[in-house]
């Protein structure tokens, strides 16, 4: 089954490859005034951070504004088009690297694509505000018992590869919702890492997990954004490039840490998405409440 997993990531990775380069090539006189450069270390920063959990968007959109490499109508694609084919690599590599429960995994995969489908249309009409804070205030809660757990303060977690009766079944729905949590712009490493932890799995597990879930999702995405034309071309290849050998070094950078160290970095992960998300979220309401008074 792992295998199988494995041959349908090929399959979208060459989909995506022949969408990308044959855009490429028809619009190769009129690539946009960027630099290679700035680009080009912007794709390897963010890509490398991004398989340690980070997430790449949010730094990677603060950054292309900060060098002004591109326009603000287009970010959207540019960062699916950009990050596709690193996060495809990530999911080869983690799941080849990493042992996890084949069904486990194909469960967690289609749930969070199926998410992103059939949810998408419910989570459109939430508040985004109201998820943010939600969502950060869970990972915050995550976070607090995850560090009990590493100082031996309460008992929990644990190092199981799959999961089997309820526990899949939680997993399966919350991995639904995170696929469809997606589709408002919240990331799913960081709550993959929390659902993976809460249900008694080992930390590494979620990286094939989370970066599979992403895997499935982002290739029929972003090979819409290259057909509309919606996208910054040269800023995407710049940054696709080196950022797929970020890929391969974080890899092994993940892959050699400890287990005890590799439970702090999850922890300092999630404390860091709980804080963008909650920072997020009140600046949200503070400028519906100035807009409410003008």
């Amino acid at each position: 089954m792992i295998t199988f997993i494995w041959i349908a990531l090929a399959i979208l990775t060459c989909w995506f490859c022949i969408a990308l380069v044959r855009d490429f090539l028809k619009h190769k006189n009129q690539l946009e005034p960027v630099s290679w450069t700035k680009t080009s270390i912007i794709g390897f920063v963010v890509n490398f951070f991004d398989v340690l959990g980070i997430g790449a968007f949010a730094p990677q959109t603060a950054l292309l504004k900060f060098t002004k490499q591109t326009e603000d109508k287009v970010m959207p694609g540019t960062l699916n088009v950009a990050n596709t084919l690193p996060v495809l690599f990530q999911a080869l590599i983690f799941i080849t690297i990493i042992e996890v429960d084949a069904w486990t995994l194909i469960f967690m995969l289609v749930s969070a694509a199926l998410g992103a489908i059939i949810g998408a249309g419910v989570v459109s009409k939430l508040s985004e505000r109201k998820i943010r804070l939600t969502m950060g205030i869970a990972l915050l809660i995550t976070a607090v018992f995850m560090i009990a757990r590493n100082l031996d303060w309460i008992q929990g977690g644990g190092d199981a590869i799959g999961l089997r009766g309820g526990k899949l079944a939680i997993a399966i729905i919350g991995n639904f919702f995170l696929g469809a949590l997606m589709t408002a712009g919240i990331g799913l490493y960081a709550p993959c890492m929390a659902l993976v932890f809460a249900l008694g799995m080992s930390p590494q597990v979620a990286f094939p997990i989370m970066m599979g879930s992403c895997a499935f999702l982002m290739p029929p995405a972003s090979i819409r954004f290259i057909r509309e034309d919606a996208y910054n071309k040269k800023a995407a290849i710049a940054m696709a490039i080196p950022g797929i050998l970020a890929v391969l070094i974080a890899a092994l950078v993940v892959k050699s840490l400890p287990l005890d160290i590799l439970k702090w970095v999850v922890i300092v992960v999630i404390l860091y998405t709980s804080a963008v998300m909650l920072r997020a979220g009140l600046v949200q309401k503070e400028l519906s409440i100035d807009l409410e008074k003008k």
